[in-house]
């Protein structure tokens, strides 16, 4: 599963410009530095005491002091500015742009600052989850307050004159405007809004309450039952690794990427789709190519891609009816009171699409997007300054009421759920509805190329898939920006279509929709 050789090796092997191999140095100590920043950070999720805090907050301060300072190093820009006249294979030409895209927002923001910004959100996270431990918004109101103010000061560096939110989301997806992601979004919400209103107005009872019904499910059963499905789908153990963390995530490299995931003892499916969720971000993570680490090639071409792996994985496979055909019995050896569950019925749980959920974590996958689309509206409203800190709590209710028909009673339940604000992640989350809508173009290509892959889903064997995607997405790296990426792979533009045909024809065969 993990890509051996690139189009880095490749790159090489050709004759480089001494400033090429200079630039390459400089990069590899800064990717070197955010490797260790990101291992420390997984750490303060799944391992570190309470106490440790105050030291970790000055180390990670550091270590992000230092990476923005390694990159907007003179000797990066001087190999920049020399290699702008020299002529470059295609792979060094895209080296060269992605770490010309960094150098040129990091040197406009100041050290100070970035140290501030890494400061913050150490002492953010463990104050966001004593505040959703204890429902107690205003606990954490000072510190997405900090969070707002220097995110905006942030933007205003890298360009005072643009939309603010504009330049946030650029550091999680710099090769789409946001104007064209909001266009997909929009196709998204149009397609979902009257399917929605249509399931809940169908008749069809699905079998939802498959595993609810049977009582409690042991956490250290559903961690064995997690570890087999990794097993299955091809996890490489001997790169990785399974923890618990409050909200689940993956992070690492191409050499030790890891996966965490959360337990529910009234049901094993959050688990297990969470699990299989953070799979597809640590398979793109694996196959990433050895010979490239440290280098653009060898990184992952931002979130939209990465969160098309994910979501893939979790509802192509993991909520398919022939994954549960062959997957069913194992469930069964963790839970014999499961017994009695078929693939039909795990597969119309695991598919229900809910009218009262609160967690998007725990959301279906259609309504899920308006889960996405209500937190991009109100961080954008925070960063332009349409909202106060302080009203936040109001306005996501409202915003539930509005697009879900449902109202938080607790901010725990509401505004506090997710983690990404105490890291100061404003702009993240348009990247999982983006990611959604590419995983079925990527998905829909695949089976193209290989045929229905229902067969193999069912028997569990799921080479043909990975060598697809390793060979159309993962072994490239950042070479080529989201678009491309996506055009080389599937023969069309990155659109909402192949996502609307996948859920209209699922859902529709479900519910028995008129639409469908």
């Amino acid at each position: 599963m993990t890509a051996g050789t690139s189009e880095a090796g490749e790159a090489a092997s050709e004759t480089a410009p001494e400033s090429y191999e200079t630039l390459l140095e400089e990069y590899r100590r800064i990717s070197n530095v955010r490797t260790a920043t990101g291992l420390l950070r997984w750490d303060q999720q799944v391992m570190m005491p309470e106490g440790g805090t105050p030291a970790r907050s000055q180390q990670l301060s550091t270590l992000s002091s230092l990476a923005h300072e390694l990159l907007t190093d003179d000797d990066v820009g001087d190999a920049l500015d020399d290699l702008e006249s020299r002529e470059l294979t295609d792979e060094q030409a895209a080296v060269v742009r992605e770490i010309r895209r960094e150098y040129d927002r990091a040197v406009a923001v100041p050290s100070e600052l970035v140290e501030e910004i890494s400061t913050t959100a150490s002492e953010a996270l463990p104050a966001w989850e004593e505040a959703k431990a204890e429902d107690d918004f205003e606990a954490f109101a000072p510190y997405l307050r900090k969070h707002v103010e220097l995110k905006r000061e942030y933007a205003e560096h890298i360009d005072p004159d643009r939309d603010p939110y504009e330049v946030l989301f650029e550091d999680f997806e710099p090769c789409l405007s946001l104007e064209r992601a909001e266009s997909i979004l929009a196709s998204i919400r149009e397609a979902l809004v009257p399917m929605i209103e249509e399931i809940r107005e169908s008749e069809v009872d699905l079998a939802t309450d498959a595993f609810t019904s049977l009582g409690t499910y042991e956490e250290e059963e559903q961690e064995a039952l997690c570890r087999d499905v990794l097993t299955t789908l091809g996890y490489p153990w001997e790169r990785g690794r399974l923890d618990t963390a409050s909200h689940p995530f993956s992070t690492g490299t191409t050499f030790d990427a890891r996966v965490t995931t959360r337990f529910d003892d009234s049901d094993p499916l959050g688990s297990l789709t969470s699990t299989v969720h953070e799979f597809g971000h640590a398979t793109y993570t694996h196959g990433l190519p050895d010979d490239a680490y440290g280098t653009p090639l060898g990184e992952d071409r931002d979130l939209s891609v990465h969160e098309s792996q994910s979501r893939l994985w979790e509802n192509h496979i993991g909520r398919s009816l022939a994954f549960w055909r062959g997957f069913l019995p194992t469930v069964q050896e963790h839970f014999p009171k499961a017994a009695d569950v078929t693939p039909e019925s795990a597969y119309e749980a695991v598919n229900q699409v809910y009218e009262d959920n609160l967690i998007r974590v725990e959301a279906d996958e259609l309504t899920y997007h308006l889960h996405i689309v209500i937190r991009f509206e109100i961080e954008r409203a925070l960063i332009r300054g349409e909202l106060d800190v302080d009203d936040v709590p109001e306005a996501w209710n409202d915003k539930y009421e509005e697009y879900l028909g449902i109202r938080p009673e607790t901010d725990s339940e509401g505004c506090l759920q997710d983690i990404h604000w105490s890291h100061g992640n404003f702009g993240y989350f348009p990247t999982y509805s983006l990611g959604s809508a590419m995983a079925a173009q990527l998905y829909a290509a695949a089976e193209a190329e290989l045929g229905a892959l229902d067969d193999e889903v069912a028997a569990g064997e799921f080479d043909a898939l990975h060598e697809w995607l390793t060979e159309n997405v993962h072994r490239h790296g950042a070479r080529y920006e989201t678009n491309e990426l996506v055009e080389r792979a599937t023969g069309s533009d990155f659109t909402a279509d192949a996502f609307v045909d996948y859920v209209t024809e699922k859902y529709g065969a479900l519910y028995d929709l008129d639409s469908a």
